[in-house]
């Protein structure tokens, strides 16, 4: 194992154990380095790899401190990759897409509440469809998120959100070339959303699997 992978690993293993919490300073970087039996410039590489995945935050002047650990924070580098990613890992986006926003679904199913169910009302039948693809994908992008917010569980939202961004111009380009996209894509969420209002994940989850598998088949057979 490379001396700066170790490094990682001591430091994950302070993180884990509880020795350092979030926002907490670490030890000065001689102290740490004694500590762990490891050479400053080695620790140095790990906390240049560690800030840059937003485990750490290296302050200037300061200190190094353990940043929030929140999952908005820990999975903005999975955003970013996902943004770089080639037309043609696009189906393998929507792969993973098909594996967990039907379990997102379910999971909304057994949690929805009335302020959710008019919210994701008021996206089925308030989206203007004159202001034209841009309004079909912007309403899309939207109820997907709410019902995936809807399931409780952070670290999934913010992973299905990661992935969810890497496929807007797929779902463009199928509003404009597909025929009938826009009114299949409604009638699908309308369905989804009667199944959530009962309270019927396995119907819930069924029908999300079949809205992203849709969309998922037609891409892979027009690329």
């Amino acid at each position: 194992m490379a001396v700066t992978d170790e490094a990682i690993l001591r430091i994950r293993e302070m993180i884990i154990s509880g020795e350092v919490q979030p926002g907490m300073r670490l030890p000065p970087e001689k102290e740490l380095s004694d500590r762990l039996g490891l050479s400053r410039s080695s620790l140095r590489e790990a906390v240049k790899a560690l800030e840059v995945i937003r485990v750490l935050d290296v302050r200037r002047g300061d200190g190094t401190y353990v940043t929030s650990l929140e999952p908005a924070l820990l999975l903005e580098a999975m955003s970013f990759v996902v943004d770089l990613h080639t037309d043609r890992s696009v189906l393998e986006i929507f792969g993973v897409r098909r594996m967990l926003e039907p379990a997102a679904t379910a999971l909304a199913a057994a949690r929805m509440d009335d302020e959710t169910t008019t919210l994701l009302e008021r996206m089925v039948e308030g989206v203007d469809l004159a202001h034209g693809v841009e309004a079909l994908v912007q309403h899309d992008l939207a109820f997907h998120r709410a019902i995936v917010a809807a399931a409780g569980n952070e670290y999934l939202g913010r992973l299905v959100e990661s992935m969810s961004s890497g496929t807007v111009r797929a779902r463009i380009w199928r509003a404009i070339t597909q025929e009938g996209a826009t009114e299949r894509t409604i009638a699908e969420h309308r369905g989804i959303l009667v199944a959530l209002r009962d309270g019927d994940a396995r119907l819930a989850e069924a029908l999300m699997l079949a809205h992203i598998a849709g969309i998922e088949d037609w891409l892979r057979k027009a690329s």
